[in-house]
């Protein structure tokens, strides 16, 4: 049974930083592609980020340059380190697969970015 905990989320200024983190546990996480997702209030949930099993990433227009999608394979965890952040960030932030797999889905972070 596969299971991702979403961790580090939190209330910061416009401006601020936050390192999210996600744990796979009973399952091997090395050879997907994984992804951050994103779900604001009253909108449908977003791909954010992915990055791939060795390592290459890609991100959405609204990240670029202010988030750092990695992973390390022997911890079986991915990381979003989110930089100046803004207002229209907050959200609960998830991760699972990419393309995403409907049973991994978690409890996601909230995230909420106000001054």
């Amino acid at each position: 049974q596969v299971q991702l905990v979403e961790s580090g989320g939190g209330l910061v200024q416009p401006g601020g930083s936050l390192r999210l983190s996600c744990a796979a546990f009973g399952s091997i996480l090395r050879d997907y592609t994984m992804g951050w997702y994103r779900q604001a209030p009253g909108k449908q949930r977003e791909l954010v980020s992915t990055i791939t099993s060795d390592g290459v990433s890609m991100y959405v227009d609204s990240v670029k340059g202010r988030f750092t999608i990695s992973r390390d394979n022997a911890k079986k965890t991915v990381y979003l380190q989110m930089n100046s952040l803004k207002a229209e960030d907050t959200a609960v932030y998830y991760c699972n697969t990419f393309p995403a797999t409907f049973t991994y889905w978690g409890q996601g972070t909230q995230v909420t970015v106000s001054s």
